[in-house]
């Protein structure tokens, strides 16, 4: 494992131990709401606490960009892009699924990535041009060939409500095509269990940068494809991700394509 991807794993199971410690302990924590359905707790703000200690220890030199905290500055080429807690809703509900989320930018490309699951014990993780693993045994994309007897992850855009209409459309065109859609409130899970093969595609509208910085490398690793709604470059940008193998990434866009908004196509 490469000398940053261990720093970054000993980060990820810092935050990790703290999220456990009150798992079971909800009812004692302090949530704050930050936006409509965006809440938070002084376990996220402990998480992201821990990882940028250990990241500036670490990495004094090098940018900060995170979810609770924002944006710590001090260098242009180096930035790291944390989420302490994807899936807080998950996690104050006693719902299983949620993750650390952190990724190494270099010059504005990923070439370090973690999402952890402190409570299954899953570590994903993956070097630019080394593969993707979970808990060091490699991982891969599946090979599906279109839609047919797929399983695709998505997630509702209950923080942009003005595009639940087109979600709508996009989600009634893909159903009758796939196996099986889920929503499990992971973004950063739904994009490391592309990479892991448990799903074979997934899309979502308007997520943030920290939700997806680490599960773009993971998938790109694997073997499949990232990109915003017109395929193009700009998801961490515009928040708009498609994800998949190549022939399901297609069939998403193609699939979606006549029911983005003029917004969506940006």
């Amino acid at each position: 494992m490469h000398p940053t991807l261990n720093i970054t794993v000993k980060a990820a199971r810092k935050a990790g131990d703290i999220i456990l410690r009150y798992h079971n302990q909800i009812d004692l924590l302090t949530i704050e709401n930050k936006a409509i359905h965006d809440f938070v707790s002084e376990v996220d703000k402990a998480a992201e606490g821990a990882i940028i200690d250990e990241l500036k220890y670490a990495f004094p030199n090098h940018s900060i960009l995170g979810e609770e905290n924002g944006e710590i500055l001090s260098n242009n080429r180096f930035q790291w892009i944390i989420d302490p807690l994807d899936g807080t809703t998950n996690y104050l509900h006693g719902f299983p699924q949620y993750a650390v989320s952190i990724a190494l930018y270099e010059n504005n490309e990923p070439t370090h990535a973690v999402v952890y699951d402190p409570f299954k014990e899953e570590l994903f993780t993956a070097s630019k041009g080394e593969g993707a693993y979970l808990n060091e045994q490699r991982i891969r994309t599946t090979h599906t060939n279109g839609f047919e007897n797929t399983l695709i992850g998505t997630g509702f855009p209950f923080k942009t409500p003005q595009y639940l209409d087109a979600y709508l459309n996009m989600f009634k065109a893909i159903h009758p095509k796939v196996a099986g859609i889920r929503r499990a409130g992971s973004a950063a899970l739904d994009l490391a269990y592309l990479a892991a093969g448990r799903l074979d595609g997934f899309w979502e509208i308007e997520l943030n940068i920290w939700d997806i910085a680490a599960g773009v490398l993971l998938v790109k690793e694997a073997g499949g494809f990232v990109g915003d709604f017109s395929g193009r470059d700009k998801y961490l940008k515009t928040g708009n991700v498609v994800a998949g193998n190549d022939q399901v990434f297609k069939a998403i866009l193609k699939t979606i394509h006549p029911h983005l908004t003029a917004d969506l196509q940006r």
